[in-house]
């Protein structure tokens, strides 16, 4: 089997203001350890895809960085969308280009800003997905037992066996607490964005059922990508194809995994102290400081007497903000 992996590496991560910057975005900060996500997501790879066989999807402002990031991968090979226009165009782009080089390749879909518990364990469950797209000629996402009642997360409910995997009975994106707490106890999984197919079905599937590619479509065929980005209506690949289609399973992964959205996020995915904060940097803390992410990227910062708060000095700035108020920091992150 040849398997080709492409990395979307695009987007900007405001939530993570004010440590993350245009310049610097989330995919490229250590926050789920001591190297950038981008670099945790190829290494996450190796045994798995060569490096000859990953494309990563960015914007063109960060091709360097991106490069200097992953130094492993080809710098042929770390590509600039030529307009932001969400998953399914960039995947249709990246899938054509890798069917015009190898046309019976498989091909794998993953995040650069993901934090994953086990790296074998995810690769274990990446190949099983692509043994069963390319055994049963579906495309197959990867799901995860969910840890708590998640109102972010989308959800997917298995339905009947479907080799070594499930058929997809329905997505639920984003529920309430009460249908979040159902669906956890009836099975349903968290839908991790990793994805599983065959690089010539994906596309046919997706010219089959994604509308808002379809007036573009004639400019891909013919290698026009500018062009094709120009006509596109900006669509995730979750709506535009996979919740359209009939030739769909879902392989359960075991490794635990975030999709990191937000400054709380690493208080589940970083060590914390005796008194639950996560803390990075040159920082002091009093010993009444509870449940809290504290982080300076080089100035000194003291804290005291604060609960459930986060605070976090860099690039000149200094946030502090109850934490769950990572909506509130993105817009805050736009203003400025």
């Amino acid at each position: 089997m040849s398997v080709w992996a492409v990395i979307l590496a695009g987007g900007s991560g405001t939530r993570f203001w004010p440590l993350s910057t245009p310049e610097r975005p989330k995919q490229l900060l250590p926050l789920a350890g001591d190297r950038p996500l981008l670099a945790q997501a190829v290494h996450r790879l190796h045994g798995l895809v060569p490096p000859e066989r990953v494309l990563i999807l960015t914007g063109s402002y960060l091709v360097d960085k991106i490069a200097a990031a992953a130094p492993e991968v080809p710098a042929a090979q770390i590509l600039a969308e030529p307009r932001a226009a969400s998953t399914a165009p960039a995947l249709a782009w990246a899938a054509h280009g890798i069917a015009a080089r190898d046309p019976d390749a498989e091909m794998l879909s993953l995040h650069a800003d993901w934090a994953v518990g086990n790296d074998a364990a995810f690769r274990a469950a990446a190949s099983r997905a692509l043994g069963v797209a390319r055994a049963r000629d579906v495309l197959v996402t990867v799901g995860v037992k969910p840890s708590r009642d998640e109102i972010g997360y989308g959800y997917i409910v298995p339905g009947k066996p479907l080799g070594r995997g499930r058929a997809v009975l329905r997505f639920v994106e984003k529920p309430s607490p009460a249908r979040a707490r159902q669906l956890r106890r009836r099975g349903a999984l968290w839908n991790t964005g990793l994805f599983a197919w065959g690089a010539q079905r994906f596309l046919a599937e997706t010219a089959a059922h994604a509308r808002e590619l379809r007036a573009a479509w004639p400019a891909l065929t013919a290698g026009d990508g500018p062009g094709f980005f120009a006509r596109v209506r900006p669509v995730a690949v979750d709506v535009a194809v996979l919740e359209r289609t009939r030739r769909l399973a879902v392989v359960a992964g075991t490794f635990t995994w975030d999709d990191i959205g937000s400054w709380d996020a690493l208080l589940r995915i970083r060590p914390r102290d005796a008194r639950g904060n996560v803390v990075v940097g040159n920082v002091t803390l009093g010993d009444d400081v509870r449940r809290s992410v504290i982080w300076s990227e080089s100035e000194h910062v003291a804290v005291i007497g604060v609960q459930d708060t986060v605070v976090v000095r860099a690039n000149g700035h200094t946030l502090v903000t109850p934490t769950g108020r990572a909506e509130q920091i993105k817009a805050l992150a736009h203003r400025l």
